[in-house]
């Protein structure tokens, strides 16, 4: 067993050539823990891409004080290895995959404080991101003016919630084969997870993955300020790994253009 990532709240490790093993790295990712537990082999069925199935689910001891999984290992390589120009070619699929799972939630749906929500609320902590000098201060106009976009009115629908590219996995095709890091799984506006448009494509990208949807120009809007407000974040991070740096970066570019 080997550790191949170590995110803000989970290490993933290989075990053997077809399984990873999931452990929350601090308390909080506990509650992500059990959501993905509990949904994710409720939604694997219905989704055209391949996303983790949960084989064993194990408990707390002595020896580590958290639940944690063992599950699938996906095949392929994440998006971030795809120059962008050459994400278009997942552009429409994974449009498919946001369609299949942006549908009503059941009441009983995890519900998450920073994720499909008004976006309004995040306006607190765009001001901390700003105060620290890593998200440039040109974009704060561009923030005021999507926060002011009607806030979404429609049914929670259900959300990755973490819609980078370092969560989407490729194949030697160039096809979207999977996704991954169902840890911020919830309900709400699907503007969220739509923030993809700009955190993983280009313009000629975005034209794509847009016109596979049906979403309105408000929605669309919102999902650019969520783009913003993740690159952002993840911009403000105390020590961002080279990789989501990146992202960070393209995002904040891409958000300027429409």
């Amino acid at each position: 067993m080997r550790l191949v990532a170590s995110g803000w709240d989970n290490d993933i490790y290989r075990l053997g050539p077809s399984l990873s093993v999931r452990l929350p790295r601090r308390a909080e990712a506990v509650p992500l823990m059990h959501n993905e537990q509990r949904w994710l082999p409720v939604l694997r069925p219905v989704l055209p891409v391949a996303i983790p199935d949960i084989l064993r689910q194990g408990a707390p001891d002595a020896l580590y004080p958290w639940p944690w999984s063992i599950n699938t290992w996906l095949p392929g390589t994440p998006a971030t290895g795809v120059p962008v120009p050459g994400r278009l070619s997942f552009a429409a699929d994974l449009a498919a995959f946001m369609s299949a799972l942006h549908v009503p939630a059941p009441a009983d749906a995890p519900s998450n404080p920073v994720r499909g929500v008004a976006l309004s609320t995040r306006s607190e902590a765009m001001d901390r991101r700003f105060a620290t000098g890593r998200v440039p201060p040109a974009l704060r106009p561009l923030w005021n003016e999507l926060v002011r976009i009607p806030a979404w009115t429609g049914p929670r629908l259900w959300l990755h919630g973490d819609p980078h590219p370092a969560n989407m996995l490729v194949g030697e095709d160039g096809r979207l084969s999977g996704i991954v890091d169902f840890g911020d799984l919830t309900a709400g506006d699907p503007a969220t997870d739509l923030a993809a448009a700009w955190l993983a494509f280009d313009a000629p990208a975005r034209s794509v993955f847009r016109a596979a949807l049906d979403v309105d120009d408000a929605t669309w809007e919102r999902a650019r300020g969520w783009a913003l407000n993740i690159g952002a974040a993840i911009a403000a991070d105390v020590d961002p790994t080279p990789e989501m740096a990146a992202i960070a970066e393209h995002a904040l570019r891409e958000v300027q253009l429409p």
